[in-house]
């Protein structure tokens, strides 16, 4: 596996803090503070009117991106240690896991195809490696949406926080208030 060391991470974040950019798109609308764990300031969370200069906006940051993930990768060195691959390969799990079952766009797949294929969509495609990576259930990572019944709590957010604005200034840093994931 190649994963990128804390330097190149931190020359990413430098390269491709194009939140200059994103302050030009709108925030894309609630994001609970369960889900805010997964992201970094970088995050392109926007929903905006589809006008020209948005889609320019829009794709200028994902090609900035897409730039410097291509650096990244061809500067990334094999990890040998067995520890971190093992915690790295959990964490891409545990964040799958997640995405898997609390899809804010699954509710519209289920009504288009129907429940079964939504969800061979979602842990299939969209979120592989739900089933390949590791055996954890989202209870297992998630143990706080455990129903009495032993079923997963269909609540977007059990903290109850989310963020209706982007909860980092436009260096990068958080800005969300302390309670927040």
């Amino acid at each position: 596996m190649h994963y990128p060391s804390l330097f190149l991470l931190a020359l990413y974040i430098e390269c491709y803090l194009y939140l200059e950019k994103m302050q030009l798109l709108p925030w894309g609308g609630k994001i609970t503070s369960e889900s805010l764990r997964f992201f970094s300031p970088i995050v392109i969370w926007t929903i905006f009117e589809p006008t020209e200069r948005n889609h320019h906006v829009l794709y200028s940051a994902l090609l900035d991106y897409y730039k410097v993930w291509l650096q990244l990768t061809d500067q990334a060195t094999e990890e040998n240690d067995t520890t971190k691959v093992v915690r790295n390969r959990e964490a891409q799990h545990r964040y799958l896991t997640w995405r898997a079952e609390k899809d804010p766009g699954f509710p519209l797949l289920k009504k288009l195809i129907g429940e079964s294929h939504a969800k061979d969509l979602v842990t299939e495609f969209l979120f592989e490696g739900v089933y390949s990576l590791g055996s954890k259930s989202f209870l297992d990572y998630f143990p706080e949406y455990a129903r009495d019944d032993g079923t997963v709590n269909k609540k977007r957010s059990m903290i109850g926080k989310s963020f209706e604005a982007r909860p980092w200034d436009a260096t990068g840093e958080f800005i969300g208030g302390k309670d927040a994931g």
